[in-house]
This record gives structure tokens, sequence and C-alpha cells, in this order.
């Protein structure tokens, strides 16, 4: 059986993201996002924010960069990869996300209502209007969809 490595997580950015270029001329943009979790401690509920990095690579971090504020809410799909380097003799690491998709969630004006935006490896466009899932030329409602384009094994 092969390796899964695959993460997607929905949290608020920590801080605005920074765009920086290596020598051969690649973006590599990078921002934190915070995960809000509620768990159970003893009789009372307590909230904990989880802390991650992301690391996002070539022309859709450019695309995308000027957009990654702090507070925004982000969807972020990508792999987990370990960092490793040497600092005062002592080895260190640190896990970062490596994203292959991001979205931008909430309106454009700043609000957490209305549109996103998708950018991924393949694509940074807005997707167009009105695409999705049909029924017989029917805008998708919630019910069932019964012209699968692909074939699907089970």
């Amino acid at each position: 059986m092969a390796d899964i490595n695959r993460v997607v997580l929905v949290g608020r950015l920590v801080r605005d993201a920074e765009l920086k270029y290596t020598s051969g001329g690649l973006a590599i943009t990078t921002f934190g996002i915070a995960i809000n979790r509620r768990r159970k401690q003893g009789d009372d509920w307590v909230d904990e924010a989880n802390f991650f990095d992301v690391v996002l690579m070539g022309r859709q971090g450019e695309a995308v960069q000027r957009y990654l504020t702090k507070g925004k809410q982000v969807g972020v799909e990508g792999e987990l990869r370990q960092n490793r380097w040497e600092q005062d003799g002592q080895k260190r690491s640190k896990v970062e996300i490596f994203a292959t998709n991001v979205q931008l969630l909430g309106s454009r004006d700043g609000g957490d209502s209305g549109g996103s935006r998708g950018y991924s490896r393949d694509t940074y466009s807005e997707p167009p209007q009105g695409s999705g899932p049909k029924t017989g030329g029917e805008p998708f409602a919630g019910g069932p969809v019964d012209d699968f384009e692909d074939d699907v094994p089970f």
C-alpha cells in the first residue's frame, strides 16, 4: 500500500503573507494560519488554537499574496513536509504545510459571507459563474445527480 501525505485545513491568517524569491527567480509565499478547536476539560469547554506555517510556491503564490492578510479566512490543501537544518551545532526541524491549493474564503470586501476564489498549482483563476453539477439542464438544487461522466468502480 502506498503512503499518503495529504492535509486540508480551514483557518484564519495570523499574519500577512510574505513573498520572497529564490536566486533562480522562483516565488515562495509563506504565511501562518490558526485553527481553533473546542475541547472539554473537566466540566468546562476550553478554546484552543493550533498554529501552522504554510508555504506556497510558484506563480499562484505571487497571485494571491496581496489577498492573504491577517485575519482572513482561508482553506489550504497540501502535504506535510519536514524542514531540517543545523543551528549552533544542534539539529533542528519544523513541519510545514506545503500548499497545493489555497481557497480564499469570505467576500472580497473582507467580510465572511459570499464568494470564494480558488488557487492551485494548475490554475489560479476564478471559477466560471454557474459551474457545478447539472441534472437535466437545471442547476443542482440538492437532489441526486444521475448523469456522471466518469465510471465509478464501486
